[in-house]
């Protein structure tokens, strides 16, 4: 076991990852920029190391400065977490070019995953469904129409280096799809430094549904079964529950067996997701994320497994602590993300909390590094924190989230906890009745 981990992010997810240390009885050690000196994660860490200015750029992204942190403390091993560096290959090379260990997958998993078109040609060829479309880089306007005509429309053209719904555009006639490519491109260029796009056909109402995998690198993988995150704002998460509502046991079995097979042949490291968009009964692959993800407490609250835990102790070169054969799905669970934002804008919401209580009680979970006091600096994402709730079946769950959410108190910023509020009382989020594109219809509405 490592004797020493460097946090290299920030919030709750940085508190999250200390706390699955001290558990483990491994030291910490959490970077912060100067905008982050006062956050609990800082607060609670064995040691902290300043790594520059607010901007992230300057701080969370400075590999140096990171390098220069692992130096000074004596860490032995980095967790990314997710975002920021979370998914960078050439960090991950640095890292064991150095002799210290990156807990999460190879670099060459991460390059592998991180190129859209060559993961969708990975994952089929190890039996996982994808969408139809190109079967590679686009790189005319005429090639892109004969896909389409044999695809049929419509058809959404995405970047291969995208992510969070930039490159992504739609195009529903021929007339359309020169304007689409055009667009992605110049956004993909822009956000990515890469133009490369592919093209699949659209599918009109289907659901979000991701797969849960760990490997130990050495071909012996597990599921650990599926969430829904379908309900989505402009490609972000907002909500997320599991199981899914809309698949039966057979189904999810299935896509779950399927995935695990998939990350076992290709000898894969650590935990990671297979994304899903899921319609009329079949599963088509979206893209794989290589790090934990930030609705994985909902999968921890039905499985009783340490996603975190169990990437540090295969990071070690340690086993996988479960069996697929052990592993029991109890009750179901809900993700909701609390951002310091207007609800019904979106606009951010930065400033200093002057009053904060949490709400709890049996089975209600709450990840989060804010406090009385504490200001949300303006500089980063506006995720403030997670309220995760589990119950018997969806029924109770959905009742003890309203209480939760009921219970949560946050003042001197705006907070999309009233957003939650409504959502629950919806009839189609009651009856599970939702698709990628509900929220944004209902979002809407005057």
């Amino acid at each position: 076991m490592f004797e020493k981990i460097l946090i290299a992010n920030r919030g709750e997810i940085a508190l999250r990852i200390q706390r699955a240390c001290k558990e483990l009885g491994v030291a910490t050690v959490a970077v912060h920029s100067t905008a982050d000196a006062d956050a609990m994660h800082v607060r609670l860490a064995d040691e902290s190391v300043c790594i520059g200015p607010p901007s992230a750029a300057d701080s969370y992204l400075n590999i140096p400065t990171l390098m220069a942190a692992c130096e000074v403390s004596g860490a032995d091993a980095i967790h990314p977490g997710y975002g920021f560096l979370s998914e960078n290959a050439h960090f991950a090379d640095i890292l064991e070019e150095h002799n210290i260990t990156f807990i999460g997958p190879t670099a060459d998993h991460i390059r592998l995953m991180g190129d859209k078109i060559m993961a969708k040609e990975t994952v089929k060829a190890l039996g996982i469904p994808v969408v139809p479309g190109s079967e590679g880089a686009i790189t005319t306007d005429e090639e892109a129409l004969a896909i389409a005509a044999e695809v049929g429309y419509p058809v959404i053209v995405k970047a291969s280096a995208g992510g969070g719904g930039r490159g992504m555009k739609v195009a529903k006639t021929p007339e359309e799809l020169p304007v689409a490519l055009a667009t992605a491109r110049s956004e993909s260029k822009a956000a990515f430094g890469d133009d490369t796009l592919y093209m699949e056909r659209y599918l009109a109402k289907p659901r979000h549904i991701e797969v849960q995998v760990v490997g130990d690198g050495k071909g012996n993988a597990i599921h650990l079964g599926e969430r829904d995150c379908s309900l989505q704002r402009r490609h972000q998460k907002v909500w997320e529950e599991a199981p899914s509502p809309s698949l039966n046991d057979a189904q999810r079995k299935q896509i779950g067996e399927t995935c695990s097979n998939a990350i076992a042949q290709m000898k894969y490291r650590g935990v990671g997701t297979i994304e899903f968009l899921y319609e009329n009964g079949e599963f088509f692959f979206i893209e794989m994320n290589t790090r934990l993800q930030v609705e994985h407490p909902v999968t921890e609250m039905i499985t009783g497994v340490d996603l975190v835990i169990e990437q540090i102790r295969i990071a070690a070169n340690a086993p996988l602590s479960v069996k697929q054969e052990d592993i029991r799905f109890h009750g179901h669970a809900i993700e909701c993300r609390i951002n310091a934002e207007n609800p019904s804008t979106f606009m951010p919401s930065p400033g200093k909390i002057t009053y904060y209580h949490p709400p709890g009680g049996l089975g209600v979970r709450v990840d989060s590094g804010v406090y009385v006091g504490y200001t949300v600096p303006a500089y980063y994402d506006s995720l403030i924190g997670k309220i995760i709730v589990h119950g018997k079946n969806r029924n109770e769950c959905m009742m003890r989230q309203k209480r939760a959410l009921n219970e949560f108190v946050i003042d001197g910023i705006e907070t999309t906890i009233p957003l939650f509020t409504a959502l629950i009382n919806e009839p189609d989020i009651i009856d599970g009745q939702y698709d990628i594109h509900w929220l944004e219809h209902y979002l809407e509405k005057p």
